[in-house]
């Protein structure tokens, strides 16, 4: 019969799942891990954004770019952030935006640019659909300062 001591044992079993940690080429770099439609009734701002979370390591040195679809036939709202090493999510929203439009699909492009060459090495995308028409929501603020007051 075989005798192994504890540490050869303890050695095998964390060879075993170490060794099926290699980088999946197919996997993707980040997922869509949450995002949508922020009214803030207080300040009349009306805004979207999302944010990812890393999957795989990204590449040193890069850049993030987020493309968003604004109403009104704009053109797109384009946010770029640096890759950080350690950095594991990322956060991405438009400026204030005009004429929002319930239920309607808007489209959100989140690329991921090569440092030096500023060539795309992935790109995913995604909808975001607001639940209320921007119509149905006050014009201004409705309240203003630090202290929330209403406004004169």
């Amino acid at each position: 019969m075989l005798k192994m001591s504890g540490q050869l044992l303890l050695a095998i079993a964390l060879a075993g799942p170490l060794s099926g940690c290699k980088d999946d080429a197919t996997a993707p770099y980040v997922e869509f891990a949450g995002g949508g439609f922020i009214f803030n009734y207080r300040t009349a701002n009306h805004y979207y954004g999302f944010v990812v979370r890393q999957k795989k390591p990204l590449p040193e040195g890069g850049r993030l770019e987020a493309r968003f679809e604004v109403p009104g036939n704009k053109p797109e709202q384009v946010v770029e952030l640096p890759i950080r090493v350690g950095q594991l999510q990322y956060v991405f929203q438009t400026g204030d935006l005009e004429g929002i439009v319930k239920d309607h699909p808007y489209k959100a492009t989140l690329r991921i640019l090569d440092g030096t060459t500023g060539a795309v090495i992935a790109s995913y995308e995604t909808t975001f659909k607001s639940a209320v028409d921007q119509s149905a929501l006050p014009e201004g603020p409705l309240v203003v300062g630090p202290g929330y007051q209403q406004p004169q």
